[in-house]
């Protein structure tokens, strides 16, 4: 049987400030890349939007495109999240496929989605923007496959855990990258959940 999931420990009031700020500072500098492109965007910018100082500014971030990196992936830990919830055995290709489409559902008016669409446009001519994008992708394949593993227990394919992960992880990037290239709506035909679900279905014939 695979061990219970461990509590996670309650961050304390300090780091959930800290969070918070983190988080105000990605979502003003991903508006601004998406209003403008990442060239004409300063960290001096940023962080003045943000009403921080520029050296409070580089406490939180190495770099203006790192600053966006909160943001993106709040995304993948939605994810995670919800296989952590979900039953607790590994999960069949229809119930990962019912998660990515639970993660990638949204409901009204989403700031945030709208700003991510402007912000993976920007990415096509900033190498930079472009690598955080690539660095959180990877991450949560890797946070994904530890999680499956945990969920299978100790005897399973690890070969095969790391194909799913892999799987998984790029039908969600694949479909959040192609509705952010097009003008489709956060729902319905042409929404990230329905091309998630169209990625997985033709990866689950090869699984």
């Amino acid at each position: 049987m695979p061990a219970a999931p461990t509590e996670p420990r309650r961050p304390s009031l300090a780091e959930r400030r800290k969070a918070a700020t983190r988080m105000d500072i990605a979502r003003t500098a991903a508006r601004l890349f998406a209003e403008r492109g990442t060239a004409s965007v300063t960290a001096e910018e940023i962080a003045a939007e943000s009403g921080i100082a520029l050296r409070t500014f580089y406490r939180y971030s190495r770099t203006k495109e790192d600053a966006v990196e909160p943001m993106l992936a709040a995304g993948a830990q939605r994810w995670l999240d919800i296989i952590a919830t979900g039953p607790q055995h590994l999960p069949t290709l229809a119930e990962l496929e019912s998660a990515a489409v639970r993660a990638l559902t949204f409901r009204g008016v989403d700031d945030d989605l709208e700003v991510t669409r402007g912000l993976l446009r920007a990415m096509d001519s900033d190498d930079a923007l472009r690598a955080v994008w690539q660095r959180i992708n990877m991450e949560g394949e890797r946070q994904l496959a530890r999680a499956l593993t945990e969920l299978a227990g100790p005897d399973t394919d690890t070969l095969r855990i790391r194909l799913i992960a892999a799987a998984i992880a790029g039908s969600i990037r694949i479909a959040v990258e192609q509705w952010a290239s097009t003008d489709a709506p956060a729902a319905g035909k042409g929404s990230p959940s329905d091309l998630v679900t169209h990625c997985i279905r033709t990866l689950g014939a090869g699984l």
